[in-house]
């Protein structure tokens, strides 16, 4: 299929790198010159302008950040795209933005879907996890693209427009509250006072064959730990995408109780304040670990 990815950032040049390797034809476009030389460098099509889109393009795939660009993106776009053309919003949008923009194009007879897209830096080689909403048959004419893009049997159909991203957004919730999770148990193994010398990475080790809590989080736990496990230099300022914030505004919406959830968003807009503790040091490592986001350091004379 002939495919052109928006945004080549980690998780877009990854996408095309997996599309590529499985022979599609492959276009990218990008604001960022050392994306676009990056992608250059693999074979991928840059294009200079979205204001000229390549002939025949079938699917537009977006990895771009949720708000307000992709809906400029579409503005740019929509007077060239043919009926044929299905768009992929692959990006953390929210759920009601997605069905907004899909009933928009459908009404000049654009396919759009939704796609919650899970997996970091490390969905490259190992896959990504897919889950997609929208129109069913549009869905059906980009499957082979899913294939290839995912894990082995990490992608689907969650739904109509919207679920895609809904799904993830709960995903990314449930994500808040598992990495803290981790961390206040690391933390007072560390800090604690009967047992002072517990080495963190045998004990990862150790739980990563038959715990019932091993997980690919406890293996990037484990790399963290093989390297250091003091953190002098690290802050405990913990980022966030929004996510974390939309799942429990949503749950609220439901009258669902979702108080871990909410909790760990509440660390983290501490964390922002305070420069966090031992704790939101090991969230911010992990997220580094599995989606590349940046770390900050201390300044050495505090």
């Amino acid at each position: 299929m002939k495919v052109i990815v928006i945004g080549l950032g980690k998780m877009g040049f990854a996408i095309a790198s997996r599309l590529l390797q499985a022979k599609h034809t492959v276009y990218g476009f990008d604001v960022d010159k050392q994306a676009c030389n990056q992608a250059r460098s693999i074979n991928v099509n840059v294009i200079e302008s979205l204001g000229k889109l390549p002939q025949d393009i079938q699917v537009i795939w977006l990895m771009l950040p949720a708000g307000n660009i992709i809906d400029s993106v579409l503005a740019t776009m929509m007077p060239q795209l043919q009926s044929f053309v299905i768009v992929v919003d692959g990006g953390n949008s929210h759920f009601t933005d997605s069905s907004r923009r899909a009933q928009q194009l459908q009404e000049i007879g654009i396919s759009y879907l939704d796609c919650g897209t899970s997996g970091g830096i490390a969905g490259q080689d190992e896959g990504f996890s897919l889950m997609i909403g929208g129109d069913e048959r549009a869905f059906k004419s980009i499957e082979p693209l899913c294939k290839v893009i995912a894990a082995s049997n990490g992608y689907g159909y969650v739904g109509s427009s919207g679920a895609g991203h809904y799904v993830k957004m709960v995903h990314n919730g449930i994500e808040y509250a598992l990495l803290q999770a981790y961390a206040e148990g690391f933390s007072l193994l560390h800090n604690n006072s009967h047992y002072q010398a517990l080495d963190l990475a045998q004990i990862t080790a150790i739980w990563q064959h038959g715990s019932i809590i091993r997980s690919w989080i406890l293996q990037l736990a484990h790399n963290i730990f093989v390297k250091d496990q003091q953190f002098i230099t690290i802050s405990g300022y913990v980022g966030q995408t929004g996510t974390g914030k939309w799942t429990i505004q949503e749950a609220k919406e439901q009258k669902i109780s979702v108080p871990l959830i909410e909790k760990a968003v509440e660390i983290r807009d501490l964390s922002e304040k305070t420069g966090g503790d031992y704790a939101t040091k090991i969230v911010a490592l992990l997220r580094h670990e599995f989606g590349g986001h940046p770390i900050q350091y201390r300044d050495d004379t505090e």
